[in-house]
């Protein structure tokens, strides 16, 4: 595929300097969200999903603690790193679309953590997240999604952020346009420049109602931040949804 043709993702979170942006992205904190998950849901032995797993730092640490886990992404990189950092008898990993269905009746938990769902141009191409989701859980099993807080982000949006991280200059602007929050990110370090962007659509929480809804879901609960607390609109961090196969 050529370079020009690819998504903004595509290229973006295969580039290692995605991954220098966010090496500040906390294992412990991670480690936290996963013991709360697991102890607050009494998760007993289950197969697992995390899809759209990044490098696998959540899968790995579920799978650490007993689970059967399969961690799935669009990035060939991250997939790669995952599966030379982490071999482990009960941890599978491979590269897939989330749009797209991956085992048929297989799983008892899904998790999309880390507001990795959202990325696309069309709003209606998350429900085919969602579709793929519920194929792939046994009946009565369930989806955790972990998303930002949409609200709040918009509300107090920075336009401008500038960071150094590992003598890389990382020059942040971000906007709200279209139904998106959009991130353009030109990153600069000995007389080379690279240019990428983020793209997520600002999805509030009537539009993930709706994606349940239309999909064959039922809300369980929601979340507003690591620690399991009750979800607020307008001051919780994060927006996390539990829901159940029909």
């Amino acid at each position: 595929m050529a370079e020009q043709n690819k998504k903004w993702f595509e290229l973006w979170f295969d580039s290692p300097l995605y991954h220098i942006l966010y090496k500040n992205r906390n294992q412990e904190e991670a480690n936290y969200f996963i013991d709360h998950i697991v102890s607050t849901l009494d998760i007993k032995k289950s197969s697992i999903l995390d899809l759209a797993c990044g490098k696998g730092r959540h899968a790995h640490y579920l799978a650490e603690k007993g689970f059967d886990v399969v961690g799935l992404d669009l990035s060939k990189e991250s997939i790669h790193y995952a599966n030379a950092a982490y071999q482990l008898p009960n941890l599978e990993f491979y590269v897939h679309d989330m749009r797209l269905p991956f085992r048929i009746n297989y799983f008892d938990y899904i998790f999309n953590l880390f507001t990795s769902i959202g990325y696309f141009e069309d709003l209606q191409e998350n429900e085919k997240v969602f579709e793929s989701m519920h194929v792939g859980l046994k009946e009565g099993g369930h989806i955790l999604i972990d998303f930002m807080n949409t609200e709040k982000v918009v509300q107090n949006l920075i336009p401008r952020e500038n960071k150094v991280i590992d003598e890389y200059s990382f020059y942040i602007r971000k906007e709200i346009t279209e139904g998106k929050i959009i991130k353009h990110i030109q990153v600069e370090k000995n007389e080379k420049m690279w240019l990428y962007k983020e793209e997520v659509q600002a999805l509030m929480q009537h539009h993930f109602h709706t994606f349940l809804n239309n999909t064959g879901f039922t809300l369980v609960k929601e979340f507003g931040d690591y620690h399991l607390t009750p979800y607020h609109p307008k001051t919780s961090d994060r927006y996390i949804l539990l829901a159940k196969k029909k």
